[in-house]
């Protein structure tokens, strides 16, 4: 299992190796019976199947069964593959395996501080002091020639320390992370909840519950799921004990099927919501709305895990390397990757766009009919 199922593709099933061999040369023709290049699937002549598969699309696995999965580059995939898998590995007495190089702080770390001292499992962390696969002199020679030590600490010595390169908003994270920022915050009864929303139709939906406390905004949950009705949405958010204001959309949301000839804010109009639509406008001012907002915001750790990885993970789209190798580092493209990690910062961008009025909102804004300040 890679990142995506195009990386899938390129790395694995259509990739080459460094002497110039197929990767898929690595298993002996006599142990093949069948070969599916639209599946990317072998099929073994003992019955077994190996097939290469991509995070974004780990529900395909429904009803597969594996045995085994090796999550490779695990750091930067979507973390709920290995939740949907891990319980039909535990039935099957199966396996995984995590290879990966560190970016950042964020899910592979997490995993990676369970596992170093659980004797249940096996873990290692090799640089190149350990594996001797790139001669330090190699190392060095990038150094030289203006590799960054954030890189090269990150790539060669296996350091979490460095933020994930080219993401938007992992500084701010991190800093989060550091003030305390990133921990418990309950849900204060005196003010209403913000729901700020990414609307997916083959994609998912994203929900960040919000509340704006003082000068602070607290993000005290989150929720996403896809292939769900508008009203699972509705009644997810009645069966939390929440007071909500208002449901803050994308623009896109007006827009109107084919099929019902209504939008989504009509669908959610009639189920009794009370939708507010953003005015359309570019991504590069939400990213810098949300760049902005970061510093005054909370976060739950345990009901927005989602959320917040999905936050530090939302990154810029990597240009061809072919321009960007003679600078031994990435250069990027000014626009993101759309990957699992899109829904909550996009849903987050939403509501950092979204500037409410003083109405009813608790907190330190004014209650008039209740004489809470």
């Amino acid at each position: 299992m890679l990142p995506t199922i195009a990386q899938g593709r390129k790395v694995i099933w259509d990739g080459i190796t460094k002497d110039g061999r197929k990767v898929l040369d690595a298993w002996p023709e006599q142990l093949v019976s069948k070969r599916r290049n639209d599946e990317m699937k072998l099929e073994l002549v003992n019955g077994s199947v190996w097939q290469v598969v991509g995070s974004d699309n780990y529900n395909s696995l429904v009803g597969s069964n594996p045995v085994g999965v090796v999550f490779s580059e695990y750091s930067l995939a979507d973390p709920a593959a290995w939740d949907f898998i891990r319980p039909i590995l535990a039935e099957n007495g199966g396996w995984a395996l995590f290879p990966y190089t560190p970016r950042g702080k964020n899910h592979g770390y997490s995993l990676y501080e369970m596992a170093k001292d659980n004797p249940e499992w096996h873990c290692s962390r090799l640089t190149v002091d350990d594996t001797k696969a790139i001669p330090l002199s190699v190392v060095q020679s990038e150094r030289d020639a203006g590799m960054s030590e954030e890189m090269i600490q990150q790539e060669f010595y296996c350091s979490f320390e460095a933020p994930l390169f080219g993401s938007y908003y992992a500084n701010q994270m991190m800093k989060a992370e550091k003030d305390g920022r990133i921990g418990i915050v309950p849900y204060d009864e005196h003010a209403k909840v913000e729901t700020w929303w990414d609307l997916g139709i083959g994609d998912a939906t994203a929900i960040w519950f919000v509340q704006r406390i003082g000068q602070e905004i607290h993000l005290i949950d989150y929720y996403e799921n896809s292939g769900e009705s508008l009203h699972h949405y509705v009644k997810v958010m009645a069966d939390k004990p929440y007071i909500y204001g208002d449901d803050v959309l994308p623009h896109d949301a007006m827009q109107r099927e084919l099929q019902s000839g209504k939008s989504r804010v009509d669908a959610l109009k009639a189920l009794g919501r009370r939708p507010e639509v953003l005015k359309a406008s570019k991504i590069e001012d939400g990213i810098e709305a949300v760049r902005a907002m970061l510093s005054k915001c909370w976060f739950d750790k345990a009901k927005c895990a989602r959320g917040i990885e999905a936050l530090r993970q939302y990154r810029k789209e990597a240009s061809p390397e072919h321009l960007w190798r003679a600078k031994n580092e990435p250069e990027y493209r000014d626009r993101p990757v759309h990957d699992w990690a899109s829904h909550g910062a996009d849903a987050f961008r939403v509501g950092a766009m979204h500037k409410p009025v003083d109405k009813d909102w608790g907190g330190s804004l004014k209650y008039e009919n209740r004489g809470i300040v």
